[in-house]
């Protein structure tokens, strides 16, 4: 039992990254996912906001297939080029394209954002870097991923004098941001709204909480392995993606707007069949086809 439950854990390890996939959920997207313990987990994947060493496409630098430019203002280009960021980090960069994501969302010194289910930090240092000292940002994790792996990497990440903007906060998805945390003018979530499904997050209640956190006008910002045409949440454990109509309805319904999406991290050759996970991904790790979604709180 004692085994069965680490391999669990280890499935959880997709927060920063792309982690393992679990097992399978129920069909259907209005279907309810099933327990996250009812099934044996797969592969084990590095620790949240952890590299375990680039595939080759991320190694050699490439860009996804597919992939457009972002104009990338010089101070954005010079956060992710900075000397002091850890060879770790910088190993992920060519499959996440932070620059340009940085850029889609406006990020901008003196900002307040927020970051959720952030890891071992790796999104959140970047967000503390590009708000500076004037800003502020909000790093959240849940209890279950903190006992298990992002505690450590998570808390000496926090030593670094860059991450003096952040704030950490342990807490649960479903009500991710404390009372002082409003109005932000950006939310991430990056490559884990698939993973609430598994968990069985109240998405809807986690959806409201963003929206009254954010400033009218404010971002939510949504990046997620895409899954086939009619998949839904079928795949969430298995291969690690989720249907993307799937997450605008589910955002929009919490009264946001879809006010733009970006094909940087488009892969058009991506058949969405394999397992998006690191550690199952294999050569194809930083290829899959992935949707930038950038949500807008109306008003402002």
């Amino acid at each position: 039992m004692r085994h069965r439950h680490l391999l669990f854990a280890l499935a959880l390890t997709s927060l920063a990254g792309c982690g393992a996939a679990p097992p399978s959920a129920p069909p259907g997207p209005a279907a309810a996912p099933a327990a996250a313990s009812s099934a044996a987990p797969p592969a084990a994947a590095p620790a949240p906001g952890e590299a375990s060493g680039p595939g080759p496409a991320e190694a050699n630098g490439a860009a996804p297939s597919g992939a457009t430019s972002v104009d990338v203002p010089a101070a954005l280009r010079a956060v992710v080029d900075a000397a002091d960021r850890t060879e770790a980090d910088r190993a992920l960069d060519p499959g996440r394209k932070p620059a340009e994501t940085l850029a889609f969302f406006g990020i901008q010194p003196g900002m307040k954002v927020a970051e959720l289910m952030a890891g071992g930090g790796y999104t959140a240092e970047l967000l503390a870097r590009t708000v500076g000292p004037t800003g502020v940002v909000y790093a959240q994790n849940n209890r279950f991923v903190l006992e298990r792996f992002a505690e450590k990497p998570w808390s000496e990440r926090l030593k670094k004098p860059v991450m003096k903007p952040v704030v950490r906060l342990d807490r649960e998805i479903d009500d991710p941001l404390p009372p002082e945390a409003r109005d932000l003018d950006a939310v991430f979530l990056i490559l884990f709204y698939h993973d609430t499904v598994w968990l069985e997050t109240d998405r809807a209640a986690m959806n409201r909480a963003i929206f009254r956190a954010l400033k009218p006008g404010g971002v939510f910002a949504v990046i997620d392995h895409s899954g086939r045409d009619g998949t839904g949440i079928t795949e969430v454990k298995t291969l690690h993606r989720i249907e993307e109509k799937v997450v605008r309805e589910e955002v929009e319904r919490a009264g946001f707007r879809l006010a733009a999406e970006a094909s940087f991290l488009r892969v058009p050759s991506d058949t969405r069949d394999w397992n998006a996970a690191p550690m199952a991904a294999g050569d194809k790790r930083g290829m899959s086809d992935r949707f930038v979604l950038k949500f807008v709180k109306p008003g402002g």
